[in-house]
């Protein structure tokens, strides 16, 4: 599942006098990825003078911001369109078309139809039932406004029920996208000057299941490496710890164009939480998989996903989560203090007081902050492959990310993947010299 990490914000430069869609994207890479969709369909339509919002349910607080995000934007432009989708929208359509600043809500479904994108004629309210879904929308975008990375979607929708997670309900069922597609879609992001792609999708190690011959996550990487041998790098979004197939494994053991960056949904660190949570992964096996992918490839670096005072979750409980950022070795971080969602089995269970929550997640954010702040030290005189992304304009030079994910400064031309030399970490990021 992918969870709510960040709030991206992707737009077109000086959207109003350029006449280019605005779309403002909350939560996941697979958000992000859509919402290029819908800019590509807005703009073919015509619209100019529109925000489109795409939101996210994982938390009530992501809900919260997307909200206020809407009534700013009413207010700086009164005069655009407003559209708002995504998560929060198709669970609980009514209450957003209700919203006076919003003059059209969409369901997930409906938001990657070029039609919901009309100028005229397209209902206020268009959200369908997301069950009902049986495939993937068959749609290609040319490119990123990023340019240099690109998230595809792979996969859509989810099967499991985990009992705090409300995202089925907003996704529905899970649907793969066909390898043919992706290879298509790969190679016509390569030709636009993308060298780095990360596979993406709701539940991304269950691809395959309902595609013919079945095939895994693992066998669709590989054969999209072998017919486009023109991608310089390929990353995977969030995976589940127990499925991650073999073939995934002998990539990572041979294929250097995979990198070594893997981010695992753990959710928590003890066997009783994850069992009422109704994940499908124990604690040794996120143990497991750090062993197993270190064997084959050591300098792997793992983020992961977890929830801090999830029901019933006892100090005990949540100190064997904190130990395991040591034991498994957990880089990245992405933490967040359990959030109820109505209608999810876990809203019913005996809560943890919110203080004691949030107290929680700054704990294991701080042990996130150590094990991040002792890795960018451990690559201090190493070399690393520089994917260089942009230049923030601050007057510390261009900025990309090595095969570890990890931020590093550098002088290099944007686009480019720059063999550097690292030379120091200081705030979170590292300085590099191109060699």
């Amino acid at each position: 599942m992918q969870t709510a990490s960040t709030i991206a914000r992707s737009e077109g430069r000086d959207s109003q006098a350029q006449q280019e869609p605005e779309v403002v994207t909350f939560g996941c890479r697979l958000n992000a990825y859509e919402s290029e969709v819908m800019r590509a369909h807005a703009r073919a339509n015509g619209l100019s003078d529109v925000v489109v919002f795409n939101s996210c349910a994982v938390t009530a607080e992501a809900e919260r911001q997307f909200r206020q995000a809407v009534r700013r934007a009413r207010r700086e432009r009164p005069e655009a369109m407003i559209i708002v989708t995504g998560c929060a929208v198709q669970v609980d359509p009514e209450r957003y078309a209700a919203m006076p600043e919003v003059d059209r809500a969409l369901g997930n479904m409906e938001k990657l139809d070029p039609r919901s994108f009309a100028a005229e004629g397209v209902p206020r309210l268009l959200v369908n039932d997301i069950m009902s879904a049986r495939e993937t929308a068959g749609h290609l975008i040319e490119g990123f406004a990023e340019r240099t990375r690109a998230f595809i979607e792979v996969q859509q929708g989810c099967d499991h029920r985990c009992t705090f997670c409300i995202i089925p309900y907003g996704r529905g069922p899970s649907r793969s996208v066909p390898m043919g597609e992706i290879v298509t879609q790969v190679r016509k992001l390569v030709a636009g000057g993308v060298r780095e792609v990360v596979l993406t999708g709701v539940d991304v190690t269950s691809y395959g299941s309902d595609l013919p011959g079945q095939p895994s996550l693992g066998q669709m990487m590989r054969r999209l490496l072998a017919l486009v041998p023109e991608l310089p790098r390929l990353r995977l979004s969030s995976l589940d710890p127990v499925e991650i197939d073999d073939d995934i494994y002998r990539l990572l053991a041979e294929e250097p164009r995979l990198m070594p960056h893997l981010h695992l949904s753990v959710q928590a660190g003890d066997d009783m939480i994850l069992k009422r949570m109704k994940r499908r992964h124990l604690r040794g096996d996120v143990l497991e998989v750090s062993r197993r992918v270190r064997a084959l490839r050591p300098d792997a670096v793992f983020g992961a996903d977890i929830i801090a005072g999830f029901p019933t979750e006892s100090e005990e409980m949540f100190q064997n989560s904190l130990r395991l950022v040591e034991e498994a070795g957990l880089t990245w971080l992405h933490v967040f203090p359990y959030s109820e969602r109505p209608g999810t089995p876990a809203a019913r269970m005996p809560a943890v007081p919110k203080p004691e929550r949030k107290e929680r997640a700054a704990r294991l954010r701080a042990a996130g902050q150590r094990a991040e702040a002792a890795f960018l030290e451990s690559r201090i005189g190493t070399r690393a492959q520089v994917l260089v992304e942009e230049d923030p304009g601050d007057g510390k030079g261009p900025r990309g990310r090595c095969e570890h994910f990890a931020p590093v400064r550098l002088d290099g031309q944007i686009g480019a993947i720059q063999k550097a030399r690292i030379l120091n970490s200081e705030n979170g990021e590292l300085t590099g010299v191109p060699i």
